[in-house]
């Protein structure tokens, strides 16, 4: 991470001037735009691979667009849904805003193991693409990343969910929807809030990557605050992290995020070994899905 915003960094120091241009935002977004998703078909990369016995059953893959509204600043947003719709009235759902990277094909084998904890279709899962990702309308930003994530939550409520059958879990910059929404609820208040490698802040990510001195406004516009809004956040929490993450430090950002809950109960998950992406693998995916059940139904 601090050797990819710096090579940003002097790269736009040959092209402008100081502070005028030098924004980091459009890095925090690396989205990727689709005609139309792939899922199991798609030949893209992904982060995790996943055998044949994570494939989810056509019938429980649902398609489904969702009209996001940030300060009247509208955009039809795209999500999957996974598992039975007509079930979300009684079922607990895991709602899984996803990472800074591509769009849902790129994450599709996460929600298929989230798919499979417990069982398979134990539990809903729904993934959305923000504005900007995939096929969803817009260009990405912070105030639309909250907008869409609320979206998706309404969603869930119109079919049928209550506060307290949802899960929510952000991987990443994920964790920004995920925390901030449950921190500042609005549609329906969470039970339960899952972070994978989340951010400290935007000032804590630029303070990492650059030894200039200057103050972090000078390269973001962003404005997350993990550290700040976990302190909000009652409910249970469950962090993990891989000890060697590269782009996001244990030690800088998801250390401060988990000391700074004071909820009813926490769990940490340092898992040894494993970097920013990598993290269900090298922890073994199936103490992954051990580890994501005994939280969610403890």
């Amino acid at each position: 991470m601090k050797k990819q915003i710096l090579s940003i960094l002097i790269v736009l120091s040959v092209t402008c001037s100081l502070p005028s241009c030098l924004r980091l935002d459009s890095n925090l977004f690396n989205n990727i735009k689709l005609d139309n998703y792939l899922l199991d078909a798609s030949t893209s990369p992904q982060e995790i691979t996943v055998d044949t016995s994570y494939n989810i059953p056509s019938g429980f893959i649902q398609q489904v667009a969702l009209t996001s509204d940030d300060n009247g600043n509208k955009a039809t947003i795209y999500g999957i849904y996974v598992g039975d719709v007509s079930r979300i009235s009684s079922d607990t759902v895991i709602m899984y805003f996803h990472g800074t990277k591509g769009n849902m094909d790129y994450y599709w084998n996460r929600e298929k193991i989230l798919a499979n904890a417990g069982g398979k279709n134990r539990f809903g899962v729904f993934m959305i693409d923000y504005r900007g990702y995939g096929m969803s309308e817009g260009k990405p930003t912070e105030s639309g990343l909250h907008a869409d994530a609320n979206a998706a939550i309404e969603w869930l409520k119109n079919n049928g969910l209550a506060g307290d059958r949802l899960i929510v879990y952000g991987f990443s910059l994920g964790t920004a929807a995920a925390t901030y929404y449950t921190a500042n609820p609005t549609t329906l208040v969470p039970a339960k809030l899952i972070l994978e490698a989340p951010f400290g802040s935007a000032a804590v990510m630029t303070n990492d990557a650059t030894v200039l001195a200057l103050p972090s406004s000078y390269f973001t516009s962003v404005k997350v605050d993990n550290a700040e809004e976990i302190k909000k956040v009652q409910q249970p929490f469950m962090w993990i992290h891989g000890i060697n993450d590269d782009f996001l430090s244990i030690k800088t950002h998801g250390e401060l995020v988990y000391k700074n809950y004071k909820g009813v109960y926490s769990e940490a998950h340092r898992v040894p070994a494993a970097t920013h992406v990598n993290v269900p693998a090298v922890w073994g995916l199936d103490n992954y899905k051990a580890a994501l059940e005994a939280f969610i139904t403890r």
